[in-house]
């Protein structure tokens, strides 16, 4: 795990506690970036590239500096600015040193316009601190009281550890059983007082004080353009974002035989389209042959996927392809048709075995594996995540993110009739219905579909904010939880409203969700959001995703590798916010733009239907892997953690289990999903409280605390 850290803390006088604390507390194995009352720390493996700092002081031009360096803490004045800017970032010298010198009148929001993922870190003089978090939530911000003042980090178990917080399971049971609303989420994190900075916004810390604000456009400000200099937008945002990954990829240091570039393509037509933008950008140069570990003759570098993978000794001498990796059994062979005829890619196929199904790991130690800083579904599967990004390069780019960040969620069709746009319901609505004839072969589902869609639009579209969440609370505690069963129109039917509970939720105990329906009803007394249901369910889906996407990082990066996620990037959410509604809830829409930024970028041969085709059951691996994990389940789930901090049903989370374990009953999409969430987060519970309490740090004055509370 990579994360920042440092604190403001007013001006504590010398000789005091709090002066006394300041001078022995410190993260363990980091490296400063700057000291003095404020400082900020770097820990864990960063590449030098990733860590840019700029200096400027009055009468002088500004100063950037790559990797991490100890500053003089007498050289800062009160006019003295620095940056530090952390991550993969794709803006040059001239453009730091710019963006510094235009932030010190105050505006940031140029500084979330570069190309890639980063964190941004102002210091204004010497008692102003500023972090900037993302739009999407993948690079986030925690802040904590502490020593008088305030503590940040990029990671919320390091401020845990530093303030001795217990975990929180009213936020616990919140995640569980409604994990896209904010209304129960609220501010907070699994570590009673530790807060989350909201993407999109600035911490800033005056004086030790934090104040919080929006960096970026209130929400609805960004007026939807046309369609076609939308999609130019957003060819020219994936573009760069994939450019300034490819020609800063970093030479090989894992195992000889790895790419220095790879590509995953286990999420259709996204992940393709990368792969292809990815494989038209020449790597740069590796520094040395000695850095770069030699590739024998006719051995493959490049992409694992599908059925025209190769042997290797008819494979072509060809140097610096791209290693796109995917496990068997997971993509369509449609999103690959076009891979053989673009040279530069490999493509190798990973054999699916019982170790690479979701649950592996409990086959063996229940504690073993990657602490992460939160929980989520993603640490089961991480032994499969690890397969596949074993396989793959140095650098490893992902199509994660773009279903939130492309497609029209179902509840946007209420922002259509809000806006007095009734007709653009019909192609979506024509489009679920014809989804649902397909599939159960029949005409009466297909003509109940519309019906069904286009009242829960009206519904949504005329409701109260408050009426939403006190009728939210009170299904959630009469436990009507949807089962994600029925047609595509249901589905969307459900998913048209201010706050849907999660597929966990089925099992919590009465005490887990009436303390959650609490957090809804409170809510519900706020002031209504100022955007439209539809986009305000929208953006917090993405930032669920994003949450999921780092917990990935977390647990299934390897030593010296990274993961990206293009379409996380600030710049790629900004474009596609310049879609109109219409153009992304049109039937296949994703696809579609996909195909539409590939052409834009030159890739002219794409058949009309690519990426449209049937696609396999992205569930089976989950279910195989629930049936061979039986036994390790019914251990974790003994004396569950869980059970003990009062958050499940415990008898019918076992019955749920025992299902799943049966070939002959077939769970649905939404309790697999259901399952996986506990089960993550039992894991996460038994890793958490097997640690040392503080293990962040060195020089802690506070006594040990239990890891969990009920």
């Amino acid at each position: 795990m990579r994360w920042l850290t440092g604190w403001s803390t007013g001006a504590p006088r010398a000789g005091t506690p709090t002066h006394e604390v300041l001078a022995t507390v410190a993260p363990i194995a980091a490296r400063a970036l700057w000291t003095g009352p404020d400082p900020l720390w770097a820990v864990g493996d960063w590449r030098p590239e990733e860590i840019r700092l700029v200096a400027l002081r009055p009468g002088s031009r500004a100063v950037v500096s790559t990797g991490p360096t100890a500053p003089d803490p007498g050289e800062d004045t009160p006019a003295t600015s620095r940056l530090a800017v952390l991550g993969h970032c794709g803006a040059t010298d001239a453009e730091l040193a710019a963006g510094l010198a235009a932030a010190r009148g105050g505006a940031v929001r140029h500084l979330t316009a570069w190309p890639g993922s980063y964190t941004v870190v102002l210091r204004a003089g010497t008692r102003s601190t500023l972090l900037l978090t993302d739009l999407a939530g993948a690079q986030p911000v925690f802040h904590t009281p502490w020593a008088g003042g305030t503590a940040y980090a990029t990671a919320a178990l390091p401020l845990a550890d530093l303030v001795g917080a217990p975990l929180d399971t009213g936020h616990l049971a919140a995640r569980l059983a409604c994990p896209e609303s904010p209304e129960a989420l609220g501010a907070g994190t699994p570590y009673l007082g530790v807060q989350r900075v909201p993407p999109g916004h600035v911490l800033a810390i005056r004086g030790g004080r934090p104040y919080l604000d929006a960096y970026d456009e209130p929400p609805g400000a960004e007026q939807p353009r046309d369609e076609a200099p939308a999609i130019r937008e957003l060819t020219r945002a994936l573009l760069e974002s994939v450019r300034s990954r490819v020609r800063t990829t970093a030479p090989v240091t894992g195992p000889a035989g790895r790419a220095r570039l790879g590509v995953d393509l286990s999420y259709g037509t996204a992940s393709a389209t990368v792969a292809l933008l990815a494989a038209a950008v020449p790597l740069p140069p590796a520094p040395s042959t000695a850095a770069v570990p030699a590739v024998a003759p006719g051995a493959r570098t490049g992409a694992v996927k599908g059925s025209w993978a190769r042997a290797a000794a008819q494979e072509p001498s060809a140097p610096e392809q791209l290693a796109a990796v995917t496990l068997g059994e997971t993509e369509p062979p449609a999103t690959l048709a076009l891979a053989p005829d673009t040279p530069r890619l490999r493509h190798t196929v990973l054999d699916p075995g019982p170790d690479t199904l979701p649950y592996a790991g409990l086959r063996a130690d229940l504690q073993s594996g990657r602490l992460t800083d939160e929980p989520g579904p993603e640490l089961v599967a991480a032994a499969r995540a690890e397969a596949r990004f074993d396989a793959g390069g140095t650098d490893h780019l992902t199509g994660y993110g773009a279903r939130q960040v492309l497609d029209g969620h179902p509840a946007r069709l209420a922002d259509l009739i809000r806006a007095g746009r009734p007709r653009e319901l019909l192609p979506p609505v024509a489009a679920l219905a014809g989804a649902d004839r397909a599939a159960a072969g029949v005409l009466a589902g297909a003509l109940r579909t519309p019906l069904t869609v286009v009242r829960a639009a009206h519904r949504l579209s005329r409701v109260r904010y408050a009426e939403a969440l006190d009728d939210a609370a009170a299904k959630l505690t009469a436990r009507h939880v949807p089962d994600g069963g029925g047609t595509a129109g249901d589905r969307s039917a459900v998913d048209l409203a201010w706050c849907v509970p999660g597929a966990a939720a089925r099992w919590l105990s009465d005490e887990a969700l009436t303390s959650v329906a609490l957090r809804l009803r409170l809510a519900a007394r706020k002031p209504a959001p100022e955007e439209h249901p539809g986009a305000h369910r929208a953006r917090h889906a993405l930032y669920r995703q994003a949450r999921s996407y780092r917990t990935l990082v977390h647990a299934a990066e390897q030593p010296g590798q990274r993961l990206h996620a293009p379409f996380l990037d600030n710049q790629v959410v900004r474009a596609a916010r310049l879609l109109p509604d219409d153009v992304r809830l049109q039937p296949g829409a994703r696809h579609a733009l996909l195909h539409a930024v590939l052409t834009g970028a030159g890739r002219t041969d794409l058949p009309p239907d690519w990426g449209r085709g049937p696609r396999p059951d992205r569930t089976a691996p989950a279910r195989a892997g629930l049936r061979l994990a039986a036994d390790g389940l019914a251990e974790l789930f003994d004396t569950p953690l869980l059970a003990e901090a009062g958050l499940i049903d415990l008898p019918a989370v076992r019955a749920g289990l025992a299902r799943s374990a049966d070939p002959a009953t077939a769970l649905s999409p939404a309790a697999l999903a259901g399952l996986a969430d506990l089960v993550s987060t039992e894991l996460w519970l038994r890793r958490i409280r097997a640690r040392r309490h503080g293990a962040c740090w060195t020089g802690l004055p506070h006594p040990h605390l239990r890891a969990l509370t009920s």
